[in-house]
């Protein structure tokens, strides 16, 4: 554990670079679907949010989740410190309850509404690949960050259980984004614990149900759990419509400052039961 505290931004560095670049290459060789955009311009910006996001993160929290982790240990906190663990189911249960508490922010992400404001920049990718594992906004990253801290540091997860599971969650967010092709079966034995590029695409279908499901990460064990699991897209996963009614304008979705000032323009309203993906209306911002 100690090494890989040594070589935290190493480590970073090695699984976000190395990951995307061997995903990038399987993609191109085995895509699941056609692109509707050019992958280009999306892929620009898509990478200008999350350089723009890790600056913000940088400037406002540099330690992030690690920084909690380390001010819980030196002050004995969190209630892994009052109970007497094994080290290594320790180490499981700080994993598992920190991919519950962030499933449990994508849910609120989704389900109110000053959340889903800024969430939104996220589904309004009309197309997914690896790029699209880190799209999002800055302000929910830094939303993000704050209630990692804060499950962090209540739980009293260690600095080095916290980098494990950061460095897991990045992997599974470029891996579950991609526009990749699996083997049947590889994909049958996977999805059964682990969060498929097939499971997370159903997440960002354009039906309401579709997309109010599949919340999680890393595991599939949260949805099964809470009911929120949906196995495959209604529309089969070579045509079903991915991303959001509205904005699908390149001009928009493709264009990084424009996906900034998103969270400001009004909200649309989703009918659970449409028969059609064109049946939402706009809300006015002050009465969401």
């Amino acid at each position: 554990m100690e090494f890989l505290l040594a070589h935290e931004r190493g480590l970073r560095a090695a699984v976000f670079f190395g990951l995307t670049a061997l995903l990038v290459v399987s993609e191109t060789l085995a895509p699941r679907r056609r692109r509707e955009l050019p992958r280009l311009g999306r892929s620009f910006a898509n990478v200008a949010l999350v350089v723009l996001g890790t600056l913000c993160v940088r400037l406002i929290a540099p330690l992030g989740a690690l920084g909690a982790a380390w001010f819980a240990e030196r002050r004995g906190l969190g209630l892994l410190r009052s109970v007497d663990l094994a080290r290594w189911l320790e180490i499981v249960f700080a994993l598992l309850v920190l991919d519950l508490a962030l499933w449990a922010q994508h849910v609120a992400s989704h389900r109110v509404p000053l959340f889903w404001r800024v969430h939104r920049v996220h589904h309004t990718d009309v197309d997914l690949d690896v790029t699209s594992g880190v799209r999002f906004h800055p302000l929910e990253l830094l939303v993000s960050l704050g209630w990692k801290a804060l499950v962090v540091v209540a739980l009293g997860a260690t600095p080095a259980t916290v980098l494990v599971f950061e460095l897991a969650l990045n992997g599974m967010s470029l891996f579950n984004h991609a526009n990749l092709r699996l083997p049947q079966r590889v994909e049958q034995i996977l999805r059964t614990v682990l969060v498929t590029p097939d499971v997370h695409r159903v997440h960002h279908s354009v039906w309401r149900d579709e997309t109010d499901s599949n919340y999680g990460f890393q595991l599939v064990l949260w949805d099964r759990l809470f009911g929120t699991f949906t196995a495959q897209p209604r529309d089969g996963h070579e045509s079903m419509r991915l991303g959001l009614d509205a904005p699908r304008d390149p001009a928009t979705v493709a264009h990084p400052g424009r996906l900034l000032w998103l969270p400001l323009r009004p909200l649309m309203v989703r009918d659970d039961d449409r028969s059609d993906s064109s049946s939402e209306s706009v809300v006015d911002p002050a009465g969401e």
